[in-house]
């Protein structure tokens, strides 16, 4: 019998935690479908929207070689999505591992025989920090950043093309 797995996520700027998340999923399942969490939704769940608009987001999920097939996550509630799309086995990041609201999410999710299992959150890159760090290259401008950072002043008035160790 074929096992189908989702992992649902925002996605947004993406980074390698997306990628091991995803790749880790693949390797529980034998079809995998990566939900893309609607722009609308990020807003009603986060307050905000999201740097990279779901189009394209959806876009860079589907050619992930783990993901089968990528769908538009619109709907706030996981057992919602469950009867929409269907699927044996629910992937998420054990940071909700041991919350009230995974422990729900397992409730539910048992309730119609479908099982959770979570995969390590990574920890060194997040979404989260890199809209912090650029966040702050608007907040401080990118040329002064770069003056902080020892680079000489004829870079300062656009982007470094390559890392300066």
């Amino acid at each position: 019998m074929l096992r189908v797995g989702y992992a649902g996520g925002a996605f947004d700027l993406f980074h390698v935690g997306h990628l091991n998340i995803l790749k880790h999923a693949k390797s529980e399942c034998d079809y995998l479908i990566a939900g893309v969490v609607s722009d609308e939704m990020l807003v009603q769940t986060k307050g905000r929207g999201p740097v990279v608009p779901l189009g394209e987001r959806l876009e860079i999920v589907r050619h992930i070689s783990f993901v089968d097939e990528a769908v538009e996550e619109r709907l706030p509630n996981k057992l919602d999505t469950w009867r929409e799309v269907r699927f044996d086995v629910y992937f998420k990041g054990d940071d909700w591992k041991g919350t009230e609201r995974g422990r729900q999410l397992e409730r539910e999710f048992a309730a119609v025989e479908v099982e959770v299992v979570y995969f390590p959150y990574t920890m060194e890159t997040s979404s989260t920090t890199l809209r912090r760090a650029l966040d702050s290259l608007d907040t401080l401008g990118s040329a002064s950043l770069l003056r902080r950072r020892g680079f000489p002043p004829r870079l300062t008035r656009s982007a470094p093309r390559h890392s300066q160790a």
